[in-house]
């Protein structure tokens, strides 16, 4: 009887592993995308882009799996991308995605016009080295000429 209940517990330590496993591996959401694009331009504005930048970049709330912020100027220019950190400074303002739709300039536009909602295009995911749909929650920096952005591939 105790090896029994030994091996139940012990499935059900493994079962609580794999949830949990799972769940840090689940698909992000659009849901999840908005919050984490919200919150990061909250922080921008509270604690400005050079402390922001740093939690941008590290493993944790802003960068997981296929979700990581990205932080570009009116002008165009990147101020944050955790991808490749190296790009930042470079201006993305005529970047296309393959269909020919300038996406930072889409990004531009919401950010000017409404503050902030969705931008549709399609990308390489890096996670399957294939150009998919990707759907992206934009949203202006209060008072600052700064863009917040968040992408999930659907």
């Amino acid at each position: 009887m105790r090896r029994w209940i030994r091996l139940l517990l012990a499935g059900l330590f493994t079962v609580g592993i794999a949830g949990a496993v799972l769940a840090q591996t689940a698909k992000p959401t659009q849901e999840e995308a908005k919050a984490i694009t919200l919150k990061a331009a909250e922080l921008i504005a509270a604690k400005g882009l050079d402390e922001a930048a740093t939690s941008f970049n590290a493993e944790g709330e802003y960068k997981r799996g296929e979700l990581y912020v990205n932080v570009v100027d009116f002008a165009g220019v990147w101020k944050v991308y955790p991808p490749r950190p190296a790009g930042v400074g470079q201006s993305v303002i005529n970047v296309k995605d393959p269909d020919g739709r300038f996406v930072v300039q889409d990004v531009l536009a919401v950010a000017k016009g409404a503050g902030e909602g969705w931008v549709e295009y399609r990308w390489l995911n890096p996670a399957t080295n294939k150009i998919e749909p990707k759907v992206t929650y934009v949203k202006r920096v209060p008072g600052q000429d700064l863009v917040a952005y968040v992408g999930i591939y659907k």
